[in-house]
């Protein structure tokens, strides 16, 4: 095998047909090969990798953000010349993380969730719930929350475990002082404190 040969491992990689900034550290991608290929043009958030790593750290100017242009044959978004790329397969792994309104809601039906249950599993309000299925956008977290927790429905499914109730466990605490009751002190008698 010379240094030249091309080893195909069967999994497309992806590649963009074209790029477009948007506000808010967004790119509209429009996918020619890959995973994603089949779907209309992506919205994807490259926040996380833009304040997460020190070499996007000029891209947290958004005037520099909206300067990206397709690169290396859609391999990669470049700004400011060469100096700065990323990835085609950076922004493929942020667009599996972030979900459109249709996807949250496919998920909902998916998993026979109702609005209400989503939101007590989640921790977030019913009415933040209704936005993710109208107009997103969906954050991160909550999206990757959905995985976990079809994951775990499907482990416990294949181990024949049940079902994941609607509610979250409840937390246990002990009760609060009294407010009226004086605070009492160890080193005091009665533990009472006296004023000097």
């Amino acid at each position: 095998m010379s240094e030249n040969d091309i080893v195909d491992s069967g999994i497309p990689l992806p590649r963009m047909a074209s790029v477009r900034p948007l506000p808010d550290f967004l790119l509209r991608v429009k996918w020619a090969e890959g995973p994603r290929a089949r779907r209309d043009d992506d919205l994807v958030d490259v926040s996380p990798a833009i304040f997460s790593y020190k070499v996007y750290r000029p891209l947290r100017d958004e005037r520099l953000f909206l300067t990206g242009v397709i690169a290396e044959n859609g391999d990669a978004v470049m700004w400011g010349g060469e100096d700065l790329t990323m990835s085609a397969d950076t922004i493929q792994s942020l667009a599996q993380e972030s979900w459109t309104p249709k996807e949250f809601v496919d998920f909902l039906n998916r998993n026979r969730l109702t609005q209400e249950a989503v939101a007590a599993l989640l921790g977030r309000s019913r009415r933040q719930i209704a936005n993710y299925t109208m107009k997103g956008p969906i954050p991160r977290v909550v999206a990757l929350a959905c995985y976990g927790l079809e994951a775990l429905r499907r482990d416990r499914f294949i181990k024949g475990g049940g079902e994941i109730p609607a509610q979250p466990p409840t937390i246990r605490t002990a009760p609060a002082p009294d407010r009226n009751e004086q605070p009492r002190s160890p080193a005091v008698p009665g533990g009472r404190l006296q004023r000097a």
